[in-house]
């Protein structure tokens, strides 16, 4: 069985990943590839020289229906709706952009206007450790941003312990790559290499998305998100701190881990601090927890590229497919 996979908006860090994961994919065959202006894949990734080609097209909508029967959008907020809104009706479609994650107040909060109400309403966010039991029959997955990703990963399974009043606070650090590939003088080498900072205090967009999501698990409260840019090319590391309700205080937070994800094969709980080298280059997320009294800080590192956008795109587009979860999901990490 064969489907026939496109992409758009190929040219970014997710497409090149999303590329790479298709291509050791046994029942997807990349057929459509589409960016802003024409162009080839080995041109624009020159590592896949001699090893798949295929031309790079202006995206068309009606060349797309015809050509593709799974589609992942890997476009900037803001262009992926007018994409989607004329073709989720005909073909399978994640999307990894932000169009379709959060409710429309929200997003027109934090975004800009949204173009396809009725798309949105009929979107579904999926985690697949979370909410891969609302995929069924699902045509439009909205693919979580990375900094939820690790957030609500650790976040879920204390999201009915937490004190509300004391609030959730998230401080995460993430490598470059996360800003994309457009040019901005926070993300020159000379700005990044030997420094470290927290952009958007309190502001940051993802910061909707985490509260929006983590009230759905059932938690509650302010959710306060800083994150951080560090000089590395890959990877994600969340520190989620939060006061548990009088009758949680004594739980062992790793027991508790350890059993809210106990059928997952794509979760590691961890012994020691999560460290960022041992999931970059794979889907893997690794999580501990630590407790001190009614305080505890849940540790979550993941690849930004991979398990914050495109192998858990490939992971949804396999539930939605009918095939496999884990199905050419990477498992091995870059670093030694």
């Amino acid at each position: 069985m064969s489907i026939k996979v496109g992409i758009l908006g190929v040219s970014g860090y997710t497409g090149l990943e999303l590329v790479k994961l298709i291509l050791a994919h046994p029942h997807f065959e990349l057929s459509y590839a589409g960016a802003s202006s024409e162009s080839r894949l080995s041109e624009l990734f020159p590592q896949l020289r001699g090893v798949f080609d295929l031309a790079v097209e202006v995206a068309d909508i009606s060349q797309i229906k015809k050509r593709c029967e799974l589609v992942f959008t890997a476009l900037p907020h803001m262009q992926s709706m007018k994409y989607i809104k004329e073709l989720r009706e005909h073909v399978k479609i994640v999307d990894l952009s932000a169009d379709y994650r959060i409710s429309l107040e929200n997003f027109e909060a934090n975004y800009g206007e949204h173009t396809d109400a009725k798309g949105l309403e009929s979107a579904v966010y999926s985690v697949p450790e979370l909410h891969r039991h609302s995929l069924k029959n699902c045509l439009l997955v909205a693919n979580p941003g990375c900094y939820p990703t690790a957030s609500l990963l650790a976040l879920a399974p204390f999201a009915k312990m937490i004190d509300e009043k004391a609030g959730v606070f998230i401080d995460a650090k993430s490598g470059v790559s996360g800003a994309g590939k457009s040019l901005k003088a926070s993300s020159h080498f000379i700005s990044v290499d030997e420094n470290a900072n927290a952009y958007s205090p309190l502001t940051h967009r993802h910061a909707a998305e985490i509260k929006e999501h983590f009230y759905a698990l059932g938690g509650a409260g302010d959710v306060l998100f800083v994150p951080h840019l560090l000089p590395l090319n890959r990877g994600m590391l969340a520190s989620v701190y939060i006061t548990l309700k009088e009758q949680f205080s004594q739980i062992n937070p790793l027991d508790v881990l350890n059993d809210f994800y106990s059928k997952e094969s794509f979760i590691r709980i961890c012994h020691e601090p999560p460290q960022i080298k041992n999931v970059a280059g794979s889907h893997f997320a690794d999580l501990s927890a630590y407790k001190s009294g009614d305080k505890i800080v849940v540790l979550s590192a993941i690849d930004n590229l991979l398990r914050g956008a495109s192998s858990q795109a490939l992971a949804n587009a396999n539930i939605i497919c009918g095939f496999d979860e884990s199905l050419a999901l990477p498992r091995l990490a870059h670093f030694v």
